[in-house]
């Protein structure tokens, strides 16, 4: 795994191993290095499946802004324009054929929406928050939110979420299909692994080839798709409504955009 301080925790725990975010400080907001150290622990995964959550009080909060958009180089878009692509993470959880469960204990918004978006399984606990938050910084989502929303919610409902930023919470997110079962939120992680033992007891072959079949049948092909909204974002990066709306964050104050 990366350098210390790691702001992931892996545990193997028999055939399950869970990955724990582990920046509860700033609601496990991603930095450089929670993507390495997740993208490192997915490809690297000798387990059957794989249950993600977070340290309460959320499950992930997004990007960082500080770091990531607003740090002192700005945000990515002369990497994101020179080299369209699906980011290494989401390349990592998109391809790998070991069943991840999502155990969303709280927010799951910005990235944190796109990561529970990229699990097979999400299982929430009632304190769960969902929200696909780029429009109200300027910016589109990643391609789970593309992809995989709209299979699970269907397309108008998708666009909903999308074009609104929207937060919806548990109940909400059960009643439209984005998660398949509700629980206690102190029952929330025996619940997950539970389902992932019962996964990992089964033969692990099926089990892989059935995810690939899935994947087959029902996923566009990820590194187009990563490639146009790298692209995309490269493109509105550059936007004074990005720059904008990222200000609006840090100083707690309703963004006026300008369409610019």
């Amino acid at each position: 795994m990366s350098d210390a301080p790691a702001e992931i925790r892996v545990e193997r725990r028999g055939d399950v191993e869970l990955l724990t975010l582990a920046r509860p400080e700033a609601r496990n907001a991603l930095t450089w290095q929670t993507y390495r150290e997740l993208e490192e622990a997915v490809r690297k995964t000798g387990a059957r499946c794989l249950v993600i959550t977070g340290d309460d009080p959320a499950f992930c909060s997004g990007d960082d802004v500080k770091q990531i958009m607003a740090g002192p180089k700005g945000p990515p878009a002369e990497s994101l324009a020179a080299k369209p692509r699906l980011t290494p993470a989401a390349d990592a959880l998109l391809h790998t054929d070991v069943p991840v469960i999502a155990a969303i204990n709280g927010a799951a918004v910005g990235w944190g929406m796109e990561l529970c978006l990229m699990a097979d399984l999400r299982v929430a606990s009632e304190r769960a928050r969902f929200g696909e938050l780029f429009v109200l910084r300027g910016l589109c989502c990643d391609v789970p939110g593309l992809a995989r929303l709209a299979s699970l919610v269907g397309r108008e409902k998708a666009a909903e979420l999308l074009f609104t930023g929207d937060v919806i919470d548990a109940a909400e997110a059960r009643r439209i299909g984005l998660v398949s079962r509700v629980v206690a939120h102190e029952e929330l992680l025996a619940e997950a692994m539970a389902l992932a033992e019962r996964i990992a007891a089964n033969p692990p072959l099926a089990v892989q080839r059935l995810k690939a079949g899935l994947r087959e049948a029902l996923d566009p092909d990820w590194q187009q798709l990563g490639a146009w909204v790298s692209g995309s974002l490269a493109e509105l990066f550059r936007t004074e409504d990005h720059r904008e709306g990222v200000r609006a964050f840090l100083e707690k104050r309703a963004p006026r955009y300008s369409g610019r």
